[in-house]
């Protein structure tokens, strides 16, 4: 198909074969990591985007381009069905080349791997020796021999020698030409098998680690042999471990660059020998079941020894190289599309840390290149039959390669891994199947029937990986919304721990204790820190229970040690990642067993695992259970429970009760959307019901009471509708009442009473005037009612009418509203929807009169009236038709997601602590961009909470994980190319588009609004919005700092720096209402010791911010000179930059829109002598005066 589409390219573009991507492609395609370099603009896009356009190439040549043929058409068809699409097929086509190594390269390579054969086939044989004698003779050349646990001892009665080997074969993927490239510049390996002659090995070897210290005494020979300097090879020689695995340690070659014939160093490659065993061994097979005990330990005589899965699985991994090579060479012969879907396969799984690299590596995928063949061989040959799981039948071999990889996937994302797996095996079973399901958390059994790939492979990083592939799925079956997969599912960066995980947890285990320890685990495992490793798995999932779907341990990779080393270095630092699952993560109580168990060793069990935390507790229902309860002090704690239970369990069982040794990050997102201490200390003494619940308890209550005044009324209330975000749970803080018996206990600075906002609709009447200023006029009168009724009917409630903003001078504009100060301190402000205003409005605009006898010049139809009309018009549609459709879809969202509400304040949080929400950014824009990552397509809004199936994998469950997620679009968004959001599930009726002129450049869409505008209008403009970009990679790059070390300060991420800003002008916080809610909460709370208090005649003002005014104001006045930024919440700073064209002189005018200044004549030496320049000095002196008594000082910053 490439050759037929190729005489449709241009002729200047090289072959597809040939063509060498930009470096961003290249880090990419070899698994790098692209997100550290921020190149956005220079990301691969494709092939679609390097082409070019057929009609454009079409005049360039001279001959006129034929039609497509039909072998052509077919291929292109062929390409749509196998491949999902022809434009993916052609960007899978341009990556594979790029993970695969250079051919012209190889040479080298094969001539050192001769020598190599030559030096390893001429070595000296070493006689039978004590193992301890052997080491010490070898560590005086400078070799240690990597001895694993049980090490022998001096009264060891038997030998270890060394032979020249028995044959020598290039395995693995290198030798099946189907090696991938690593991530970060990991280096391609070429894997040795070196057979030990069988000779060397006795019967009963695969006791007591006889065989390992055999093979370790081996290696390090082939080690002390190979560094000679005679040999001539010039590599550097290491040791490795796989898993950190004593038992598992290879040779590892890697070439010093001296540009001779055999330097490989281009290639980028390094070669690894591994010991292995002949089939000839005198090592019995059947004596390295999952069921048998390989492991005597003294003083045991009395009881019988335990199986030893994984320490036997060890030992059949040294004969399996050869198997698998054969395996995977004939699986590659028979299915076309095999190697293809491999590159993909693990391109896919490298970018998702499932294999080495520099940065964090999912447990137990580090050195697990053989499952992935094995995996596709499996699909494509299907299931060797079983007593317990049913057969699966084969896919076949004809698949694409896409089509291969995508039935990976949909494996990975089905399997039930507690199911054992046994590879289609022309011998059968080696061992009986049931024992593999006894003695391994997970089975996925080879082709040979030898060894369980999957041993030692903990059951969370399985479900890891479930999770990894159904994002995925659902990435690929969303993609026809509008975006393509290609660049998400193979290229882009995905270990990120922030945006990977719910919660991550930093654990220094230096000085872990374990509360149970096994000498037989220990061995089993291969070492300590590995036991360690499973125990916490094994106690963390038992305890955490159904509240996760995945319980992930990350730690780095391997690494190489010098031969003097001889056990590898084991991490002391591990993270521990948890998927929620958010129906049951966060519940406060546990159950255990009932009081009256009869097995009593039950609740034994329980007590013991949960100590002091276990307690009997009687239920409603009359039933008495051992119970675990988690007490929180707020309901933003209930998100930490899953962190708590993973911090208690490793107290109690491990001895980690350093604060420095489990590290979460939580508490301290919590405290920015939190009061100062100071602040909530006085609310919850008072007995107050306060938060969203208390909101939404006070606004049930005023809407019964309008409801109730009916009779007072000339209309009956049809409807009481909110559209506050304090009302649909996504406001920064908690909503909290400001009653006159509690006002004192405050400081003045934390005295600020939000304003809900709420709409009233009264019953349709043919009595309303057809005017539009008739009816500004009457919904005057029907607030003076409503406000009167009110006040008689709930005593201690007022109500005041507000007729105007003092702004705006429009006459026929919804301005007036009427301000609820409730008895117990809750604040509305309640606005009058008359749907007739728009047909009003709309013929304003459209130049048509009421009366149609007279008619209007056409050309005032752009006057003021006009532009009053379209400025009433968009603020009608805003408040009365976008507003409470926006308000109820966004409260549906927080009770479908339990992270969504947490995420959007969050958001809003950082935006504001760096001066860009309100003022530039709304925060219905923040709702819907935030919304995005919740809803998906949008297909599970249209079903009911309660039917729907499983959550979507790519939902957060944390807001902690939602807040990463939105950081890390906004600083890749291309907002030129707009966001859909599908918001509310189904097509709804928009309303009109707006008329009005928009400053702002993103555009975030839904189904009731397709421009994009209603929320972006104003804001924020193309310097904002790059802005926003830069703090969003600011903070990004910060947040990495989770990963380094734990060095990450919350905080920090919410300092705004002011450098950028020409000057900074400076509020005085005790006349701030809102100063309580700054970021920086100390500063806040050391401020209220000292304020005065004793201002007994306290008047409520709902919604009454000196500092939001004063910035209103500024904005407005000074639109044309400065851009004006600042933080709403509790800010007492705002930030301001010249419009730099304004700092150039220019000729004097009358209205030139800013305060000017002659041009200093000493320095104007040009003719005319009539320019002026900006009066920086005169701006700030009118804004000291216009802000007196809140601005205490203007620095200047530049």
């Amino acid at each position: 198909m490439a050759l037929n589409l190729k005489r449709k390219r241009d002729p200047d573009l090289h072959p597809r074969k040939t063509r060498k991507l930009s470096d961003d492609e290249s880090d990419a395609g070899s698994q790098s990591d692209a997100s550290d370099e921020h190149q956005d603009d220079e990301a691969w896009g494709g092939i679609a985007s390097d082409q070019t356009p057929v009609a454009e190439s079409a005049n360039s040549g001279t001959k006129p381009k034929k039609p497509p043929t039909g072998e052509e058409l077919r291929a292109i068809n062929d390409a749509k069905d196998l491949f999902r699409s022809s434009t993916f097929k052609l960007q899978i086509d341009a990556l594979l080349p790029n993970i695969r190594p250079k051919p012209g390269r190889i040479p080298p390579l094969d001539r050192f791997l001769q020598s190599l054969h030559g030096v390893l086939m001429g070595l000296s044989p070493v006689a039978p020796q004590h193992p301890l004698e052997a080491a010490r003779k070898l560590l005086k050349k400078g070799v240690s021999v990597p001895y694993c646990l049980p090490q022998p001892t001096e009264d060891t009665n038997w030998k270890v020698a060394f032979e020249t080997p028995s044959d020598i074969t290039l395995v693995g993927s290198w030798a099946n030409k189907i090696s991938v490239k690593g991530k970060d510049g990991s280096k391609f390996g070429v894997d040795l098998a070196v057979e030990m002659p069988s000779h060397l090995f006795q019967e009963k070897d695969y006791l007591n680690a006889r065989f390992f210290h055999k093979r370790a005494f081996y290696l390090a020979s082939l080690a002390a042999g190979i560094q000679e300097a005679k040999n001539g090879l010039n590599v550097d020689v290491t040791y490795e471990s796989a898993s950190d695995d004593p038992r598992l340690t290879k040779l590892v070659l890697e070439p010093r660059k001296d540009d001779s014939l055999n330097d490989f160093t281009k290639l980028n490659a390094r070669i690894c020998i591994i010991p292995v065993l002949p089939t000839n061994s005198p090592i019995p097979i059947h004596r390295l079941s999952p069921s048998h005990a390989n492991i005597r330990i003294s003083g045991d005589a009395d009881t019988s020894p335990a199986p030893t899965p994984l320490y036997n699985s060890a030992l059949l991994t040294t004969l399996t190289p050869k198997t698998h090579l054969l395996s995977t060479f004939t699986l590659k012969e028979q299915t076309a599309s095999f190697a293809d879907a491999l590159g993909l396969l693990r391109v896919w799984a490298n970018q998702r840390g499932y294999g080495q690299g520099t940065r964090m590596c999912v447990r137990g995928f580090d050195s697990l290149g053989a499952w992935w063949s094995a995996l596709l061989g499996f699909l494509v040959f299907g299931q060797e039959p079983s007593g317990t799981s049913s057969k699966r039948k084969p896919l076949g071999k004809g698949l694409s390669s896409y089509q291969l990889f995508r039935a990976a996937l949909d494996f990975l994302a089905k399997h039930d891994f507690q199911e054992a797996v046994f590879h289609k095996s022309k011998e059968g079973h080696k061992f009986p199947p049931d024992q593999y399901q006894a003695h391994h958390q997970a089975v996925f059994v080879d082709a040979s029937s030898t060894v369980n790939l999957l041993s030692g492979v903990p059951v969370g990083s399985l479900q890891s990986l479930q999770h990894d592939a159904r994002k995925t799925l659902e990435k690929l079956d969303d993609a026809p919304t509008g975006s393509d997969p290609f660049t998400n599912v193979f290229l882009n960066e995905q270990r990120d721990l922030v945006t990977r995980f719910d919660t991550v947890i930093r654990v220094d285990m230096s000085s872990a204790k374990p509360r149970a320890s096994s000498l037989h685990s220990t061995l089993d495992f291969g070492s300590p820190v590995n036991a360690l490793i499973s125990s916490m798995d094994n106690l963390l999932r038992q305890g955490l229970g159904n509240r996760t779907k995945a319980i992930t341990f990350l730690h780095p990779s391997p690494s190489t040690r010098p031969l003097s080393q001889a056990l590898p270095t084991n991490p002391n630092v591990l993270y521990i990642g948890l998927i929620h699952d958010s129906q049951h993560a966060f519940r406060l109580v546990d159950h255990g067993p009932a009081a009256d168990e009869t097995d009593t060793t039950i609740g034994q069990r329980f007590r013991d695992f949960w100590g002091d935390k276990a307690e009997l507790r009687r239920f409603k229902d009359g039933r008495i259970i051992e119970s675990v309860v988690w007490d929180i002090k707020s309901t933003d704690e209930r998100a930490q429970v899953p962190a708590m239970i993973v911090r208690y369990i490793l107290q109690r069982h491990f001895g980690l009760e350093d604060a420095a040794a489990v590290q979460t990050w939580q508490s301290g997102f919590d405290e920015v959307v939190r009061l100062p201490e100071s602040v909530s200390r006085v609310y919850t003494s008072s007995g107050a019901t306060v938060g969203f619940r208390g909101a939404m308890l006070a606004f049930d209550e005023l809407a019964r009471n309008l409801k109730a005044l009916n009779k007072d009324l000339p209309l009956s209330v049809a409807n009481v509708s909110p559209t506050s975000e304090y009302l649909r749970y996504t406001s920064v803080f908690n909503p909290v009442p400001l009653p006159p018996s509690l006002a004192p206990s405050l400081p003045q600075n934390a005295r600020y009473i939000p304003a809900m906002e709420v709409v009233l609709q009264f019953e349709k009447s043919a009595k309303w005037p057809d005017e539009l200023r008739a009816i500004q006029k009457i919904k005057l009168a029907f607030f003076e009612r409503v406000a009167n009724a009110l006040m008689l009917a709930v005593p201690g409630l007022t109500a005041s009418v507000v007729v105007g903003d003092g702004v705006t001078a429009s006459d026929i504009q919804d301005t007036a509203r009427l301000e609820v100060v409730t008895t117990d301190g809750w604040a509305f402000s309640v606005r009058i929807w008359h749907d007739r205003e728009a047909t009003l409005l709309d013929r304003l605009i459209a130049g048509n009169n009421v009366l149609p006898h007279v008619n209007k010049p056409a050309e005032k139809k752009k006057g003021q009236e006009y532009q009053e009309a379209v400025d009433a018009k968009e603020v009608y549609l805003r408040n009365f038709i976008h507003a409470p459709r926006h308000h109820r879809a966004i409260a549906m969202l927080n009770h479908r997601f339990a992270a969504y509400s947490s995420t959007v304040r969050l958001v809003k949080r950082w935006l504001a602590s760096h001066w860009v929400l309100h003022g530039h950014v709304s925060e219905e824009a923040v709702e819907i961009l935030c919304a995005s990552f919740f809803v998906g397509d949008g297909r599970d809004l249209n079903v009911e909470p309660d039917q729907q199936g499983t959550e979507r994998a790519s939902v957060p469950g944390s807001k902690e994980r939602g807040f990463a997620s939105v950081v890390e679009f906004l600083k890749d968004w291309k907002w030129e190319n707009g966001l859909f959001v599908p918001l509310y599930g189904a097509v709804v009726d928009g309303a009109d588009p707006l008329t009005a002129t928009s400053a702002g450049v993103w555009r975030i869409s839904t189904e009731a609004d397709r421009e994009g505008r209603i929320w972006t209008t104003h804001g924020p403009d193309v310097m904002v919005a790059h802005r926003i970009r830069a703090l969003a990679m600011a903070t990004w790059a910060h947040l990495h700092g989770i990963e380094e070390e734990g060095r990450f300060d919350v905080k920090s991420i919410f300092i705004h720096p002011t450098q950028d800003y020409d000057f900074v002008i400076g509020m005085n916080p005790a006349v701030l209402p809102r100063y309580a809610q700054n970021i920086d909460s100390s500063l806040a709370a050391s401020k209220y010791a000292n304020l005065a208090r004793e201002d007994s005649t306290w008047i409520p003002r709902a919604g009454f911010d000196p500092a939001r005014l004063l910035y209103d104001d500024l904005k407005r006045v000074y639109a044309d000179t400065f851009k004006i930024f600042c933080d709403p919440f509790g800010g007492n700073r705002f930030g301001a930059v010249w419009d730099p064209t304004l700092k150039q002189a220019r000729p004097f005018r009358v209205l030139g829109g800013f305060s000017s200044m002659p041009v200093d004549k000493e320095k104007d030496k040009s003719k005319d002598k009539g320019l002026v320049i900006l009066n920086e000095a005169g701006i700030l002196g009118e804004i000291e005066r216009m802000g007196s008594g809140i601005v205490s000082d203007i620095t200047v910053r530049k």
